[in-house]
């Protein structure tokens, strides 16, 4: 397998016990995270160094996993991937204890903020506030960046030894064009005094400025966020552009607040209660055992068992023992004994003395790209397979104003269909998406939106009465699924359920429509609502994957 530009430790000897099958798993999906998250079989073959068929059985087991999905010719990351990047957060709990804070930073500043953590001789971001500019930050949650061209690295390097300055410095002569950080814009390398020199005044001042070495344009301030105990534990970076600061304007106008917001965390943490010790994960050894069974060779039980084990990570299981890894997932002691070894080579494990803790490179499997979907994406796949079930087409809206607006949408192949696209907007009231989206709003909320206009009749059997329509949406909030037929044109007849975000709010609505003679209303009910409500589910369920620590945009 030929060399990967990547910061695992590929140097050190592969251990004797190591996971062959988990390696390349991972190895697979390193390189679709950096491809973006969608590459051919063959672009992964040649990317890899793997033989085809071998592609093809750990596609064919991540894809059994739903961590990816198999697109054709392409393989694609899928949502559920997160899960193994939220293991690690969830076990941090910076993001939940601290990211408010930063969001009311971003807020107070108008600018976007970061959270970062080391990894290496990089820095990963764990937490974003941006804001919506045409000149915005691009980085996503888990992106890997070089500590050198950054504000927060010369912060982190300031508490180095002289083993992480030469592991630094092979890094640089290995790696010259920064391979390495993919996210990166390319640059000429910085020189070593320079950096050195940074490391330098970070550590007199106890905060660092990035004057455009990340990109040219972006300049940015950071300051630690340290435990009780004082160690660096992240750091809080604000990022602008060169046309509302310079590096010395954003010094001079905002370090003080900075300062502030990041004592404000520090005190957070010393206030933090101590983690619940959750009820431990479903053991996931006969799951893996039975896809086995199922699916044959094709199967790699071996890949699906160590990527089980990171998932049993999270919130008050921060520090494993091998015996609480094998009790959780329902593996032998020895089969989990080796793959922490593996994931521990690999840089995705540390190890202290019995305690085995995930490090930030978990959120390279997939993080990245997959914190950028908006739902329309996450709902995309699942809204096709709607379509080919029912072969009607499927619809994604969501409420604007006093109208729906269609976000996605799979159409199906007949020579009648129902032809309407993305961005279409049509009066809520006459719509069974908007209807569904008009029933879960809070009551006077929805007596206002009805008071506010006269619904219009758009065809003879539009319901157009306020009490009427106040009826017909209470039932709908019962039932939890609206019909309406031939209400928007005549001849066509659809039906909507909602789509629940984490916290069980209504955040937009999925339907099926069709032409009224190819099915009755009670043919609806009984054959399309079951599978719609499935399509929901499945679509809720990524969602609330995806939007774990990420923001989800609705359209």
């Amino acid at each position: 397998m030929p060399p990967t530009h990547t910061l695992q430790q590929t140097e050190t000897p592969v251990p004797a016990e190591a996971v062959a099958p988990l390696m390349r798993g991972i190895a697979v999906l390193r390189r679709l995270t950096d491809a973006g998250g969608t590459m051919s079989p063959s672009a992964i073959e040649r990317a890899t160094g793997l033989a085809r068929s071998t592609v093809d059985r750990i596609t064919a087991t991540l894809a059994r996993m739903e961590y990816v999905r198999l697109d054709g010719r392409d393989v694609t990351l899928a949502p559920r991937l997160m899960e193994l990047g939220n293991a690690y957060l969830a076990a941090l709990r910076l993001p939940s204890l601290l990211g408010e804070r930063a969001d009311a930073l971003a807020d107070e500043l108008d600018e976007s903020v970061s959270l970062a953590v080391g990894d290496g001789e990089g820095i990963r971001f764990i937490h974003q506030a941006t804001r919506r500019r045409a000149m915005s930050l691009s980085f996503r949650i888990g992106d890997l960046l070089p500590l050198e061209r950054t504000a927060p690295g010369p912060l982190l390097a300031a508490a180095w030894g002289a083993e992480e300055w030469s592991t630094w410095r092979s890094r640089r002569a290995a790696d010259p064009e920064g391979l390495a950080f993919p996210a990166a814009p390319p640059r000429q390398p910085t020189d070593e005094r320079d950096f050195t020199a940074r490391v330098e005044q970070a550590r007199r001042d106890g905060w660092a400025v990035d004057d455009q070495l990340i990109e040219p344009g972006l300049v940015a301030l950071a300051v630690p966020v340290r435990s009780p105990g004082g160690e660096v534990t992240c750091l809080v970076s604000v990022v602008s552009h060169t046309s509302r600061h310079t590096a010395a304007s954003l010094r001079d106008t905002l370090l003080p607040r900075v300062l502030a917001a990041a004592a404000a965390m520090e005190d957070a943490l010393r206030q933090a209660p101590p983690a619940d010790a959750p009820h431990s994960p479903t053991a996931l050894a006969s799951w893996t055992g039975a896809s086995k069974q199922e699916l044959g060779r094709e199967f790699i039980e071996s890949l699906a068992r160590g990527l089980t084990v990171l998932t049993t990570f999270g919130e008050g299981r921060d520090a494993l023992t091998l015996t609480d890894v094998a009790r959780a997932t329902g593996l032998a002691r020895a089969t989990a004994r080796r793959a922490l070894i593996t994931l521990e080579h690999l840089g995705y494990v540390t190890t202290d003395d019995r305690a085995h803790r995930l490090t930030p490179r978990v959120l390279a499997l997939g993080y990245p790209p997959l914190s950028l979907a908006a739902l329309p994406q996450i709902a995309q796949p699942h809204l096709a397979a709607l379509t080919q079930q029912v072969q009607d087409s499927a619809s994604l809206a969501v409420l604007v104003g006093d109208d729906v607006q269609y976000t996605a949408r799979v159409a199906t192949h007949r020579i009648m269909n129902v032809n309407i696209s993305v961005g279409t907007r049509f009066p809520a009231h006459a719509t069974s998406m908007g209807r569904v989206l008009l029933a879960a709003l809070p009551p006077a909320e929805r007596e206002i939106r009805l008071a506010r206009t006269e619904p219009r009749a758009l065809t003879p059997y539009t319901v157009t009465r306020p009490d009427l329509l106040g009826a017909v949406l209470d039932r709908v909030r019962d039932d939890g699924y609206a019909l309406v037929d031939e209400e928007l044109e005549v001849g066509l007849r659809s039906v909507s359920v909602p789509l629940h975000d984490r916290r069980g709010a209504v955040v937009a609505a999925v339907n099926v429509a069709m032409h009224s003679s190819s099915r009755s209303v009670p043919e609806c009910v009984a054959d399309v609502l079951p599978r719609l409500r499935t399509a929901a589910a499945l679509i809720e369920a990524d969602l609330h994957i995806t939007e774990r620590y990420v923001r989800v945009p609705p359209m």
